[in-house]
């Protein structure tokens, strides 16, 4: 009987040290959480406060109508260009261009039996500037400071495109044999962008023609409503979602081995790329990703208001005014008598 015990403990713990591997590092939940509550139905209370707000969220009915749908697609870029700067110092104008030619060079002849051809490489002069030193010279009575140059500084960038994520790797490999470390970013360029957002606004127009049956089989006559718009349209390119996180163990292995009191060791800083999320999108085009993406979205909002009643026109009524004349005798008698104008 202990034997089944202990293997049971041990395949307990090996479970949820799996789970937990799936979980990931970047988002590290201290809470004591009850699986037991979370797993099973019954009694138990929804833990994520932002799911119960949504299932207790409380409807206003009203008669105008909204119709407000959005749509994104990952899409894959069809070039890529990285971005490295080169920095080069010599005794001589000359033999700093020589310098950095030879390293450029060397770059370009590894890049071409990669697969990357010198049209795919664009050289960007940054700057070329001398150095200057301190000179001290001594005279009889005094010393003198003069600047004199004693060598040049030149900076260039230089452009490689590419077509496939794979081939980034060759690129770096080409930089570090020429001692070209300084990465300065990889940009994302997609040629048929517009075919793109004419993609997504035809989702949207069939988005909002279900939205409308949906209105017209509740009763509503969209024929009687008013309409006003508005759109939006957006592009967003991997460099803007890369998060960081820290590893939550922080003392050192080494320190244990040793028999010696822990340590704790710096936290080593990690990125990860974090795309939009789908909860708030009606629909998503290309939505399982494995490498990062542009997302290009768009969305439209239509808000539908009941068109004023006509009020009927009254109908017009015209008064006649009959008019009636007396002759009061001068004398003051009430003798009235009314002159018949109808003659």
């Amino acid at each position: 009987m202990k034997t089944i015990k202990f293997t049971l403990i041990i395949m307990l713990a090996f479970s949820i040290q799996l789970s937990a591997q799936h979980r990931g590092n970047y988002n590290e939940i201290t809470q004591d959480i009850s699986r037991q509550n979370i797993l099973t139905s019954g009694n138990a209370q929804i833990y994520n406060p932002t799911v119960q707000q949504q299932i207790n969220k409380a409807l206003y009915p009203s008669n105008i109508l909204t119709v407000d749908v959005k749509a994104l697609q990952n899409a894959s870029a069809t070039t890529y260009t990285a971005i490295f700067n080169l920095y080069q110092m010599g005794p001589t104008a000359e033999k700093t261009s020589q310098l950095m030619k030879e390293r450029i060079d060397s770059i370009k002849y590894r890049l071409n039996s990669k697969g990357i051809s010198q049209k795919d490489i664009a050289i960007d002069v940054i700057s070329f500037i001398p150095i200057y030193e301190v000179e001290v010279t001594k005279k009889l009575f005094s010393k003198t400071y003069t600047e004199v140059p004693k060598g040049f500084e030149l900076q260039q960038n230089i452009h490689i495109q590419f077509t496939k994520t794979n081939q980034f790797e060759s690129i770096l490999d080409a930089c570090a044999q020429s001692e070209v470390y300084n990465l300065v970013k990889v940009d994302y360029y997609i040629e048929n962008i517009q075919e793109v957002y004419k993609n997504l606004q035809d989702e949207l127009l069939k988005l909002i023609d279900d939205k409308k049956v949906y209105y017209k089989a509740l009763g509503f006559d969209m024929s009687k409503y008013d309409v006003a718009i508005a759109d939006d349209k957006y592009c967003y390119f991997p460099k803007d979602f890369y998060q960081s996180y820290q590893a939550y163990n922080s003392t050192s292995v080494e320190a244990l081995n040793k028999n010696k009191g822990v340590t704790t060791v710096k936290k080593q800083a990690s990125y990860y790329y974090q795309p939009l999320t789908y909860e708030n999108y009606d629909v998503v085009i290309n939505p399982s990703i494995l490498e990062p993406v542009v997302q290009i979205g768009m969305n439209i909002k239509l808000v539908f208001t009941p068109k004023p009643v006509e009020q009927k026109p009254q109908p017009i009524v015209k008064t006649k005014i009959d008019h009636k004349y007396y002759v009061i005798s001068p004398n003051g008698t009430i003798d009235v008598k009314e002159l018949n104008t109808k003659q």
